[in-house]
């Protein structure tokens, strides 16, 4: 599958927390490129800084050396274009699903403005996102009302209603059972399919990183260096009998292989 331009670049980036005798580097001499509609994943140890990788690319944290770039442009704050899901999921429980959906049009500009005179055309949108992702039926309902699986379906809806340049996942899919998983993987293969997203993945599954992903970059202890990038050259669409494939066992060896090696 090809892949449009640059969309993030990271070029010998390192962050640290905190300040003087304290600091902590977080990343070290990070460079890598994501190009518009691939999806890849960041998989590594715990605490190897896969969790500060987002940051930086969504402006959260400010880099200590190195450049980054969305655009082309240097990131300098916290940009709107990004969509965030994490494991969890995080809805308001006093709203419905669609309202939940809706939240990010109410904080983003230009949507913000607009909310009053749109706020029906963009109900019917955050709808659709959801009856996308197999909610129909429940877009009314309130997230105890919601099972997990259905509650992280929503959640995603929510990070992609103001169509982001970039979809962040930070193990959304981690709390799961594995049946719900593996089914929220096909639900993801088929929204990254229809809307072209551009998608990084953390997470600590293996088998998750190789089916959705384009592209795995394995990350080692703190502070984290990229060790390995590993392209997943399994054709598309890819189903899930694809995961019992002996070329699909042998990639997620091979990431196996280098983690908690270095």
């Amino acid at each position: 599958m090809q892949h449009g331009e640059a969309l993030v670049e990271l070029s010998n980036v390192s962050m640290v927390y905190g300040q003087g005798a304290n600091a902590v580097k977080a990343v070290d001499n990070l460079t890598l490129t994501v190009h518009k509609g691939e999806f890849i994943a960041v998989v590594g140890p715990s605490g190897c800084g896969k969790s500060s990788m987002m940051k930086l690319i969504s402006g959260l944290m400010p880099v200590a050396s190195g450049s980054l770039k969305l655009e082309g442009k240097p990131i300098a704050g916290p940009i709107n274009k990004v969509g965030m899901a994490f494991q969890a999921s995080n809805l308001l429980p006093w709203r419905t699903a669609v309202d939940n959906v809706l939240l990010p049009l109410e904080i983003v500009q230009p949507h913000r403005s607009q909310m009053r005179s749109k706020r029906a055309e963009y109900r019917d949108k955050a709808r659709a996102l959801l009856e996308s992702v197999g909610l129909k039926g429940f877009t009314e309902k309130f997230p105890w009302q919601l099972s997990g699986g259905m509650q992280q379906r929503t959640s995603i809806c929510r990070a992609l209603i103001h169509e982001p340049e970039i979809l962040m996942l930070d193990e959304p899919f981690g709390a799961l059972d594995a049946f719900t998983r593996e089914e929220l993987w096909c639900m993801m293969r088929d929204l990254h399919a229809q809307k072209q997203i551009t998608a990084m993945l953390v997470t600590h599954d293996l088998r998750e990183a190789v089916f959705l992903c384009d592209t795995v970059y394995v990350m080692s202890d703190r502070p984290g260096k990229i060790v390995k990038v590993q392209k997943v050259d399994l054709p598309r669409p890819r189903d899930l009998d694809v995961t019992y494939t002996a070329h699909f066992q042998e990639l997620v060896q091979e990431l196996r292989s280098y983690i908690g090696r270095h």
